[in-house]
């Protein structure tokens, strides 16, 4: 249930957020490849760049999904100064555990900005899905 979740989510975000991948505008990658290790700790990277803060925090998240198994891999607290910069999420993931081989990454560039209620709400800036290997 968890991955049908994951992909259906991922399949609304991505329809409703335009990719960028231009200079000066806000933009996601994931590098190829995460390390799973003996103690299933899994590690995912990639670069970022985005602009402006002003409306609320910026972090990078990223879900990591491998047959049937699918979970949040940590999040990062993204610098937008318009610089290109690196992310590195790690997460213990223990039940079921990650195996090396072939797997999908979703991440999200996302800010929280404060809705009409007074609550954090997410914007999405950019999301991302990617092939990786897992080592």
């Amino acid at each position: 249930m968890r991955v049908r979740l994951a992909l259906a989510t991922g399949a609304l975000l991505a329809a409703a957020v335009p990719l960028a991948h231009a200079e000066g505008a806000d933009d996601l990658s994931v590098f190829g490849y995460g390390t799973v290790g003996k103690d299933s700790t899994v590690t995912l990277s990639g670069t970022y760049r985005c602009l402006d803060d002003s409306a609320g925090p910026v972090f990078v998240s990223s879900t990591l999904v491998q047959g049937d198994r699918s979970a949040g891999i940590g999040g990062t607290r993204a610098v937008c100064d318009g610089h290109l910069h690196e992310w590195i999420n790690t997460s213990v993931v223990k039940d079921p555990a990650y195996q090396p081989g072939a797997a999908q990454v979703q991440a999200t560039l996302m800010q929280l900005t404060t809705g009409a209620s007074g609550l954090p709400e997410p914007r999405f800036l950019v999301v991302e899905d990617s092939a990786v290997e897992l080592r």
